[in-house]
């Protein structure tokens, strides 16, 4: 497999249709502007729908992808290593901040494991049939995967992208469940931005004191002199400091790209495999959105070098796709405005012109 292959696969969202969603938008009773970003949100709906006026968002899913981290044995994340599976089963439960939005919003989620690290009885067979392995290498000191294991995660992507496609998911929001997966997606970052690992270490979504910073920067550190050398094939640099959960989530975005299904990112997990996609296949951040701030550094170089700007900047560093989560609406609502504000009527437009002629 190779990820650049997808670069001949994936389109730009139509920018024809994007003009004559401008027109329409210059017609309609609010003047052009006065919705601000709402505005953009709309046309770039109609554009990645081929439509106009645009269509609502009617069958919107969350994906998470869930993967433990073998990182995580150094004291690098606010969570015990291998504990990924509790924060599966506290979602399916609905005891997390996600979970409670998911309801509020009535969007169904999907949770896919990768990775995780426990055993497939303690959680439900649709979640754990796709598991690529039990747990990712410890990146600092060894591979997250084999080259045929970061293949596999990739296709498990791919494959989920195109059943989301298929079953008429109009949109997703994407995000991750895992321990130890900021400290690989920074890795990522800082390898495909060319920025030390002081730049790219944050708390992560539960938090961690003084001293585990500091570990979680030499780990990225170590990881990242693991790799620079595999830079020019992005297959094994997931293979290298990525993970199951990040190859997945990689191949779902950019299959999410070939499909023109639009997805919304939340944290630095999502971002730090949509910078991978992005270095396989140029176009396809045209598809994504960046739902919001997550007070990560590392997730702020890669919306940068994506040219992605968040839509929301709430403080919510919570992760598990909530933040992202919290976007849904403000896209609902963009395209809501873009398809039933009224056009100005032509006559009142011909009277004004009339008077204007009668004035001289």
């Amino acid at each position: 497999m190779n990820l650049d292959d997808f670069s001949d696969l994936i389109e730009r969202p139509d920018g024809g249709v994007r003009r004559d969603a401008e027109e329409r938008r210059e017609r309609q009773i609010v003047p052009p502007g006065a919705l601000g970003r709402l505005d953009e949100l709309g046309e770039w709906l109609s554009a990645a729908q081929q439509a106009v006026p645009v269509k609502p968002i009617l069958q919107p899913r969350v994906v998470l992808f869930a993967g433990d981290h073998g990182v995580a044995e150094l004291g690098v994340s606010g969570r015990a290593a291998g504990t990924a599976h509790e924060l599966v089963r506290a979602t399916l439960e609905g005891a997390t901040p996600l979970a409670v939005l998911a309801r509020q919003f009535s969007v169904p989620v999907r949770i896919v494991d990768a990775g995780l690290d426990c055993e497939p009885e303690l959680l439900p067979e649709s979640v754990v049939r796709h598991r690529v392995r039990r747990g990712s290498g410890r990146i600092d000191i060894e591979d997250a995967l084999t080259a045929e294991e970061a293949e596999q995660a990739v296709r498990l992507g791919i494959a989920i992208a195109d059943e989301e496609a298929d079953s008429g998911t109009d949109l997703v929001v994407l995000g991750d469940l895992s321990v130890g997966g900021t400290t690989a997606a920074a890795t990522l970052i800082a390898a495909l931005c060319g920025t030390d690992a002081s730049v790219v270490t944050g708390r992560g979504g539960a938090g961690i004191d003084d001293l585990a910073w500091m570990r979680k920067c030499a780990a990225i550190r170590d990881s990242l002199r693991r790799a620079r050398p595999v830079l020019g094939d992005q297959l094994e640099l997931l293979a290298t400091v990525g993970g199951a959960d990040l190859a997945a989530t990689t191949g779902f975005l950019l299959q999410c790209a070939v499909r023109r299904l639009p997805v919304i990112l939340d944290g630095v997990v999502s971002s730090a495999c949509a910078l991978v996609a992005q270095r396989a296949a140029f176009r396809a951040p045209d598809w994504w959105l960046a739902g919001q701030v997550s007070g990560e550094p590392a997730q702020t170089k890669a919306l940068d070098r994506m040219a992605l700007s968040p839509l929301l900047d709430h403080g919510v560093i919570v992760g598990e796709g909530s933040g992202a989560l919290l976007a849904l609406p403000l896209v609902q609502a963009a395209a809501a405005l873009a398809a039933e504000l009224p056009e100005r009527v032509q006559a009142d437009e011909d009277d004004a012109s009339k008077t204007d002629t009668d004035d001289d």
